[in-house]
């Protein structure tokens, strides 16, 4: 059978601080429902510089710069380490800095929603001129910018969601509609960061992998917002849009929606298009999301730390087909946390992780790293969440203790052996397996690892809809080169057997 071969993942984060106050759910509620608490006096000096966002080592790790064990090195917490002579770009993308995002958010804008004042276009013109991320046609699009008088008159008139840069206001969102709830200032900002962010890791995926953007054929975005208006809420499409901005001119796409899961059930419909022959290459994609900036922040704050939600992450990978050479995703292991699961956790660990291994005959230790929910303790332990990727390690290792495939006197190193140091900020569906999956693709394909498997849960009771739990998981598999299906025979085989038939039907005219 043919295989779906991972061909390259991205990874960028976007330091956003502005954004905290004005759209992270955590401030945007204070203000309305508390706008003289000390929380709100206190949370903008608790803010990090750049500098400081740039080198701190869970960022580093996640775009690329520092394998996660090697985070080891760090004693926790990490909030006040620095990784020297750390680096805004990583192998993976990188950690890109306010003043361009909000460039990016109006280069991106079709329906000139986004407004910026003529200083700060001026400003942003010259900075993304400089950046290879960006294209003329975006620069382009910043236009000249509008007087800060038809800026500050927008926001307090006509209902405009502020854009701050530095604590000045410096642009505005506006409404898309009137009187839809769904097209509000506050959503299309909401909607605007999710594209932009799924830009740049979508740029990133073209320059990690060297794929011609052209080629692509289908794009899948996974993040947790979702577009729509008051007719078809969330009807969509991300997916397309983003397309549209990097030059994926045949492809087409969707949106899947699955709370924090979304991204490994992308990777497994993605997997399942490129094996059935759909299409050749998928790009998953997903941007980040404002309402999470700021989320623990009463937490951090009070604990004497500083915000530490103060990044939007994204990420991008390219699903193709086999090529002999990089790791494929083995959908022949699939776990999923059905209807009738249930929700403690040893019925979740045993349909996730026991019964797709148990599929492939393989053991709990037949699989080199399993990458869980990776966000990073610094921000869970603070909120009082404890570490969850050492929760969820501990979990699988009591689950192979039970099973006989490991002894109880190595339950203390099983996560040091078949986990790692969870590095992704708090952005929902951001931390949720997918942030290991381009060490993955590295380590297999160097033959390291043989296996690893992605991990994928979510909170569907979020949505008032059901009380279920979800979760899926699937299995990476090195690549032991392109196998020949038996009975089926290569290109040049045909060619010599044309040429023979030829050479027999020349004979026969020549008698």
């Amino acid at each position: 059978m043919p295989k779906a071969v991972l061909k390259g993942a991205s990874y960028i984060l976007v330091h956003t601080p502005d954004m905290i106050y004005n759209n992270g759910t955590t401030t945007q509620t204070e203000l309305k429902t508390n706008p003289d608490s000390e929380f709100l006096k206190e949370v903008k000096k608790h803010f990090r510089s750049y500098e400081d966002v740039v080198s701190y080592p869970p960022n580093q790790a996640y775009i690329g710069n520092l394998f996660p064990d090697e985070l080891a090195a760090y004693a926790q917490p990490w909030y006040d380490k620095k990784v020297e002579g750390a680096s805004r770009y990583g192998k993976f993308g990188e950690i890109q800095p306010q003043l361009e995002f909000i460039a990016m958010m109006k280069a991106v804008d079709t329906f000139d929603l986004v407004q910026l004042n003529k200083e700060f276009t001026a400003k942003a013109k010259e900075a993304i001129a400089a950046d290879p991320i960006f294209t003329e046609a975006d620069v382009n699009a910043l236009k000249e910018g509008e007087d800060s008088e038809v800026i500050e008159k927008l926001v307090s008139e006509e209902h405009s969601e502020p854009i701050e840069h530095e604590g000045k206001l410096v642009g505005c969102v506006k409404r898309a509609h009137d009187v839809d709830p769904n097209l509000t200032a506050h959503v299309m900002f909401e909607n605007l960061v999710v594209k932009a962010s799924g830009v740049l890791a979508a740029r990133h995926l073209v320059k990690v992998t060297g794929i011609d953007p052209a080629s692509i054929e289908y794009v899948i975005e996974c993040s947790e917002e979702a577009c729509g208006d008051m007719n078809q809420r969330g009807g969509g499409n991300f997916a397309k849009s983003i397309a549209e901005c990097c030059g994926f001119t045949g492809a087409t796409g969707s949106d899947l929606r699955g709370f924090c899961a979304a991204p490994t059930h992308a990777l497994i419909s993605a997997a399942s298009l490129v094996k059935s022959g759909v299409y050749k290459n998928v790009a998953i994609v997903a941007g980040g999301a404002t309402a999470k900036l700021g989320m623990n922040a009463k937490d951090h704050i009070k604990k004497g730390a500083p915000v530490l939600e103060d990044v939007l992450g994204g990420f991008a990978i390219l699903v193709s087909e086999d090529d002999g050479v990089s790791p494929y995703v083995n959908t022949d292991l699939i776990g999923r946390h059905t209807v009738g699961t249930g929700s403690s956790p040893q019925a979740v660990m045993t349909a996730l992780i026991a019964h797709p291994l148990e599929k492939g005959n393989l053991k709990i230790t037949d699989v080199d790293k399993y990458s869980v929910e990776m966000q990073n303790p610094d921000i869970t332990k603070l909120a009082g969440a404890g570490d969850v990727p050492e929760a969820n390690y501990k979990m699988i290792a009591a689950l192979a203790v039970k099973k006989g495939e490991l002894e109880k006197a190595q339950l203390a190193s099983f996560a040091t052996t078949y986990g790692t140091f969870g590095f992704a900020p708090t952005q929902g569906h951001i931390p949720s397996g997918a942030p290991f999956i381009g060490y993955a693709i590295e380590k297999l394909k160097a033959k390291d690892y043989n296996r690893v498997m992605i991990v994928g849960k979510g909170s569907l009771f979020l949505g008032r809809m059901t009380n279920l739990f979800d979760g899926v998981s699937c299995m990476i598999e090195a690549n032991k080169g392109i196998e020949k299906e038996a009975g089926k025979v290569d290109e040049q085989q045909i060619k010599m057997m044309i040429a023979e038939a030829m050479r027999k039907l020349a004979e026969n005219f020549g008698q």
